[in-house]
């Protein structure tokens, strides 16, 4: 129901992150209103014709891509605007009664593809197994007289009515008694609400991931149906069957093969789950799924198992701090935390019993009153944005200014974008590492900007500073004799660039590779690529983030 909206503010965002590619997007969907509606008419002709003679009572509409969705595919297919696989499509809205509705379905599905060819693959049955939130229709993609793909939606006026105006709609329609997909998924949001410890973020994510995702329907052995995001793994399945299945599993057969917690799940798989009393929740495991029921309950296993452990840490720091002779004071703890840069008393803990914490660093404080004192300022270790101390490297300052008053703090630079001078940034205060440096385009920055945008800050660079900064390119072509030390030549002794790392690949004679080099900024890094693109084979050279 909020699909409209959506829409919209996806467009909107484009227009401000992308101003560019939203004008020349926008500018070349004017330029073709026209044909496309001319095209959609003709289309659509030969469809209406033969629904009216077997007394179908129905509306057929062009349905416009919005701008967003455009843009997504053109950077998901890497392709121009003209590729883009259905930028025409039409919607089939039937009148039928709720007994008859997926037969009428069907009906209309059989007569447009009387008339043009359809991709198999493209074709999407969300009437027999409806989405999670309740959306119902057909979908497929057929070829034109003309040679252009044209996505066909139908599906019955009940079911645009829902799909249009969501919550209100499905309760016009409910019948007594039936529980719907809707219904389930209605209760497993409130359940999701009634976990007071679930992470707000997580929750936000998983909510989007029932609205908006594919999904895929797998089964247990009995039969039973469960309804699961695309991309979901075996141990995703088996905390939808129960938790206390989820955090015993051991590994599960697909299919009646044995396969991993890992394995990714599709549509049709029949799953068996294995289980053992003495199996427990790992961290790994967060890694494996996708849903948030299952990493509620795995983020909740494993606090508790932390806990446990903490205890045995807490112990021993206090026996140190008896044969010491320092008090067990809040002061002292908290001066623990800030040197070993943890961000609570449990964490503290848990790495004290996970030796994880030397306790001889304790010799870096002095006691006061029976309280732990620094000895002297303990200046922050600077650590490098690969995530590794350094102590060649000094902090780099003077590179940045931040703030509305632009002025000279202390930063790190994120490790999920790796941003050098000359990117677009800004400033994000996190709560134990200081200002974290992001790329406005980094795949982190919409959360950042649009949850936490009290804790966003100003950021550019200064210019005139030639200092290194790791970034990585993604080179693809032909494999031929010689390429990669042609590249590598070009790199080393023609640009003068440092590498840090270089790694490739071939097969079925085109390669592949992943170099890591040291530039100055976005234009030592451009004319870098400008320069590979220029190699004889190389097809691609492109930036990597992270």
């Amino acid at each position: 129901g909020l699909h409209a909206i959506k829409t919209e503010l996806e467009d909107l965002s484009l227009k401000i992150q992308e101003p560019e590619s939203y004008q020349e997007i926008q500018s070349k969907l004017e330029k073709t209103q026209d044909v496309r509606k001319r095209f959609i008419k003709q289309f659509s002709l030969p469809i209406k014709k033969a629904l009216e003679e077997i007394g179908m009572k129905f509306d057929i509409k062009g349905r416009p891509k919005s701008v967003y969705s455009i843009w997504n595919k053109m950077q998901k297919k890497k392709v121009p605007f003209e590729e883009v696989y259905d930028l025409f499509a039409i919607r089939i809205i039937i009148d039928s009664e709720q007994q008859n509705e997926k037969t009428d379905c069907w009906r209309a599905y059989s007569i447009v593809t009387d008339f043009y060819q359809p991709n198999i693959d493209r074709l999407r049955d969300w009437i027999s197994a409806p989405k999670a939130n309740g959306y119902e229709s057909l979908h497929t993609t057929v070829m034109s007289p003309t040679g252009k793909w044209v996505e066909v939606q139908i599906r019955t006026r009940r079911m645009d009515e829902i799909a249009e105006k969501g919550f209100a709609a499905h309760w016009k329609y409910k019948e007594g008694g039936e529980e719907s997909q809707f219904d389930k998924w209605i209760n497993q949001i409130r359940e999701l609400l009634e976990n007071h410890d679930a992470d707000a973020l997580d929750f936000i994510d998983d909510f989007k991931l029932n609205l908006y995702d594919e999904e895929i329907f797998a089964f247990t052995p009995n039969g039973d149906m469960k309804s699961l995001p695309y991309g979901a793994s075996a141990l995703d399945f088996a905390f939808a069957v129960h938790t206390q299945v989820g955090e015993h599993c051991l590994g599960a057969k697909v299919n009646n093969k044995l396969v991993p917690l890992s394995h990714q799940l599709k549509s049709g798989d029949q799953v068996e789950i294995l289980t053992s009393q003495s199996q427990k929740p790992k961290e790994d495991w967060l890694g494996y799924v996708k849903t948030h029921k299952a990493k509620s309950k795995i983020k909740s296993a494993l606090n508790e198992e932390k806990k446990i452990i903490a205890e045995e840490g807490k112990h021993i720091l206090e026996k140190e701090f008896k044969r010491l002779k320092i008090s067990y004071e809040n002061i002292s703890i908290k001066e623990l935390q800030s040197y070993y840069r943890v961000s609570s008393p449990l964490e503290l803990y848990y790495r004290i019993a996970k030796n994880e914490i030397n306790l001889n660093h304790l010799k870096a404080f002095e006691v006061k009153k029976g309280a732990l004192r620094p000895k002297k300022t303990i200046k922050n270790r600077v650590t490098n944005y690969f995530g590794q101390r350094t102590k060649k490297e000094k902090q780099k300052d003077d590179m940045l200014v931040i703030g509305d008053n632009m002025e000279k703090l202390d930063y790190t630079l994120a490790t999920c974008c790796h941003p050098i001078p000359g990117d677009e940034v800004f400033g994000f205060v996190t709560v134990n590492e200081g200002i974290k440096i992001h790329k406005t385009k980094c795949p982190n920055a919409i959360q950042l900007l649009s949850n936490y945008a009290y804790r966003v800050i100003k950021a550019r660079w200064i210019e005139e500073q030639k200092i290194a900064f790791l970034a990585g390119l993604n080179i693809t072509g032909i494999d031929d004799v010689g390429i990669v030390n042609t590249i590598t030549q070009i790199i080393s002794n023609e640009l003068h660039v440092n590498m840090r790392s270089i790694s490739f690949d071939s097969h079925d004679g085109v390669f592949e590779g992943v170099i890591m080099v040291y530039v100055h900024d976005t234009q030592h890094l451009d004319n870098l690529i400008k320069k590979l693109l220029k190699v004889k084979g190389v097809n691609s050279v492109e930036r990597v983030d992270g």
